[in-house]
């Protein structure tokens, strides 16, 4: 597996753990605010890290640090994918998948095989407004909400997240976030931010008086909903 981009420590990206992050690129969306465009669009043309750099690091910090991180991209695209979760495993790390959700077979297989501790799906926004914010013109929801139904179910720790849009996003698009993710065990916001590196333009963050209200909003239903901000 392909590994384009590589953070040497986290301290908030798995909740619990002291943990490296890997980046995949490709993804099966286009969401015009991503801020990782180059990783999405152009994967070839970004830099590959050697495996023997990952693991050799992985190995020095054992014992400092107890988690990794596979984002994105999207990892679950990656053919190799249960392999790679094998070979952290293996090295005594607890894993956490970042993914959007398209794939729940994917999701649910890395689940069932012991191979991933945590998830963290990326909800994008109301089923109605999902193929806009998605970038996917005939975006099929009926696997977005698979994967929700999945989570909720609690085969794994994990949590629900939107990245939120001023754009984009809405109190009636939160209405319908809250009842779709009813009982999550935990849901965060994020706020966007331009990296610079983004697919799309002229998007802007919401204001702090939105994001307080979206929390209120989604609290109707669901116990857990932080801010996550950087």
């Amino acid at each position: 597996m392909q590994i384009h981009g590589f953070q040497k420590l986290t301290l908030v990206d798995f909740p619990g753990r002291v943990a490296a992050i890997l980046f995949t690129g490709a993804c099966n969306f286009r969401c015009p605010f991503c801020q990782n465009a180059s990783l999405v669009l152009h994967p070839d043309t970004e830099p590959v890290i050697d495996d023997d750099e990952i693991f050799s690091y992985l190995r020095k910090r054992k014992g400092m640090l107890d988690g990794v991180v596979v984002t994105g991209g999207e990892p679950t695209l990656q053919p190799d994918l249960f392999g790679y979760l094998s070979r952290l495993k293996e090295e005594g790390y607890a894993v956490k998948l970042d993914t959007n959700g398209y794939r729940p077979d994917v999701m649910k297989e890395a689940v069932r095989s012991g191979l991933v501790d945590y998830i963290a799906m990326d909800i994008k926004n109301s089923l109605g407004r999902y193929a806009v914010t998605a970038g996917l013109p005939g975006l099929d929801t009926s696997l977005i909400e698979e994967s929700i139904g999945y989570l909720l179910e609690g085969h794994v720790p994990y949590e629900l997240r939107t990245t939120v849009v001023h754009e984009l996003h809405s109190d009636e698009d939160f209405e319908e976030i809250g009842q779709m993710c009813r009982g999550a065990a935990s849901f965060y916001l994020q706020t966007f931010s331009d990296s610079g590196d983004i697919i799309g333009k002229n998007f802007t963050p919401p204001s702090a008086e939105d994001m307080e209200r979206y929390i209120r909003i989604l609290r109707k239903t669901i116990g857990n909903v932080s801010l996550r901000d950087r």
